[in-house]
């Protein structure tokens, strides 16, 4: 895959193109150092991924892309701030990398780009790599955006064809099934609680027996949630030494 590195910085590059250097797949065609040296890079070497920064001299990483001809490339923001990530992700960004960015981040990446991923909100089903709780989402209820750590997710509870998410003090409701949003999850950080509720590890602050043999589960802040006898067993065996 051709890849073009938009970034004044000459170090910023360079260390991209190190860290690229162990993905053979990815080509780098050509680097620029601000919006109309890319504009004309973009013209003449057809890019299939930009790796973009943001804030550039003069004009910002967005406007090149709202200046490129569609079908466009695929984008992956790489800057030193985190403010800028809901409207990256606005801009169908396949993903959004924090400066220095860490190795395993860019394989996360790029891992969706096989098959072609989406940078859209929330939406498990769409990229083939599981979420690590270092990895962050962007979550979207209505005319509502957050840009969340994994880490952060401490519940998800199904509502119908709905699933309800748990962070912080928020709790929007996304067009997305349970199943499908526990697919993209890592199942050694998020456990399956019950039919309705997936519950993360990190978050359990105390256990206690609960009737016909499940487990009664409290999650730091208070919340808490019903482990079927099933689902009890499975959670006594993972987590005994």
């Amino acid at each position: 895959m051709k890849a073009l590195l938009v970034d004044d910085e000459r170090l910023a590059r360079n260390e991209l193109r190190r860290l690229l250097a162990a993905h053979a797949d990815i080509e780098i065609v050509g680097e620029a150092v601000d919006v109309p040296d890319a504009l004309a890079k973009v013209g003449v070497l057809k890019p299939e991924l930009i790796f973009l920064d943001v804030q550039m001299p003069g004009a910002d990483g967005f406007s090149l892309l709202e200046q490129l001809e569609p079908p466009l490339p695929q984008v992956i923001f790489t800057t030193a701030y985190d403010e800028f990530a809901v409207k990256a992700f606005e801009f169908s960004a396949l993903d959004y990398l924090l400066k220095p960015v860490d190795p395993n981040r860019l394989v996360a990446a790029l891992e969706k780009l096989r098959p072609r991923g989406s940078g859209a909100p929330f939406e498990p089903g769409t990229a083939s790599h599981r979420l690590t709780l270092e990895d962050k989402v962007f979550v979207r209820e209505g005319d509502r955006c957050w840009f969340v750590p994994v880490k952060n997710l401490r519940l998800l509870e199904s509502e119908g064809n709905y699933t309800r998410l748990y962070f912080d003090d928020q709790k929007p409701q996304l067009f997305r099934s349970l199943t499908a949003m526990e697919e993209r999850l890592d199942a050694k950080s998020f456990f399956r609680a019950n039919r309705k509720q997936v519950i993360n590890l990190a978050w359990v602050e105390g256990i206690e027996p609960w009737f016909s043999g499940g487990l009664l589960v409290k999650l730091k802040g208070g919340m808490k949630v019903e482990l079927s006898r099933r689902q009890a067993q499975d959670f006594r065996e993972r987590m005994s030494l």
